[in-house]
C-alpha cells in the first residue's frame, strides 16, 4: 500500500537527499549496537545464565568503539546521493524509508551488512533480529561508486560495506544465501518486545 501525500512528505524528510537507480547501497558503521547496549543493560541476568561476566564486559568495551562519530560527516558531502542516520527498526527499516522515500526499488544482502558477532550471539538468546534492533551510530548510504567509499571510510578505522544496489521497480528483495524474500515495511523495534522497551522512545529522536 503506497503512502499518502503528507506520510510521503514526512518520510523524505528524514532522508537526506534521493536514491538514483544504480546506485550502490552502503552501511558505514555497525548495525544494533545501541541496541545490544541496552539489551546487555536490561536483560544482564538473563544474558549471565548463557554468557560470562568477562564476555559481557569486553563486549561492552567494544561497542563503544563501534558506532560512526558525527564529526565524520564531512566525508560523505559531495559523494552521496542520499544519508539516513539508521535509528529504531534497525537496517532493514532504513532500507525501506530510503527505498520508499526515493520511489526506487532494491536488492540487498543481509550477509553483506556489518554486525558484531557479539550482537548476533545475544540477539540469539534473546530471541531478537538484529536487523531490526535500534541502530543508533551506523548509516545508511546510497552513492554511485560503494566500494570506493567503503575504502574511503576504511582510511578513518570506519567499517563499511556495500549490502546492495538501487534498481528501477517497486520490488525490494532481500537475499540470505540461496533465500530470498520481500522487504517488508517497517514494524516496531525489537526493543518493545521487552517490558522496558518503550523507554528508549521517549527520546524523541527515536519516535516513528
Amino acid at each position: 500500500m503506497k503512502l499518502g501525500q503528507q506520510a510521503m512528505e514526512a518520510l523524505k524528510a528524514q532522508i537526506d537527499g534521493s536514491l538514483k537507480q544504480g546506485d550502490d547501497l552502503v552501511v558505514a558503521g555497525v548495525i544494533g549496537i545501541r541496541g545490544t547496549q541496552l539489551l546487555m543493560q536490561k536483560e544482564r541476568e538473563t544474558l549471565l545464565q548463557y554468557f560470562s561476566d568477562g564476555f559481557l564486559w569486553s563486549t561492552a568495551r567494544i561497542l563503544e568503539k563501534c558506532s560512526v562519530s558525527a564529526d565524520i560527516s564531512e566525508i560523505f558531502k559531495g559523494k552521496v546521493h542520499a544519508r539516513y542516520d539508521l535509528g529504531a527498526g534497525g537496517v532493514l527499516s532504513g532500507m525501506w524509508k530510503m527505498a520508499e522515500a526515493s520511489e526506487t526499488g532494491l536488492r540487498a544482502d543481509l550477509r553483506a551488512i556489518p554486525v558484531r558477532q557479539e550482537t548476533i550471539e545475544i540477539c540469539e538468546r534473546l530471541d531478537v533480529n538484529p536487523y531490526k534492533l535500534l541502530s543508533e551510530g551506523a548509516v545508511l548510504l546510497g552513492c554511485t561508486d560503494g566500494e570506493k567509499l567503503v575504502q574511503e571510510l576504511s582510511h578513518y578505522q570506519i567499517p563499511a560495506a556495500v549490502i546492495g544496489k538501487a534498481v528501477a521497480g517497486n520490488d525490494r528483495l532481500l537475499y540470505s544465501g540461496e533465500l530470498t524474500r520481500y522487504l517488508e515495511r517497517p514494524s516496531q523495534d525489537e526493543l518493545t518486545r521487552f517490558a522496558w522497551g518503550g523507554e528508549w522512545r521517549k527520546d524523541k529522536k527515536w519516535q516513528s
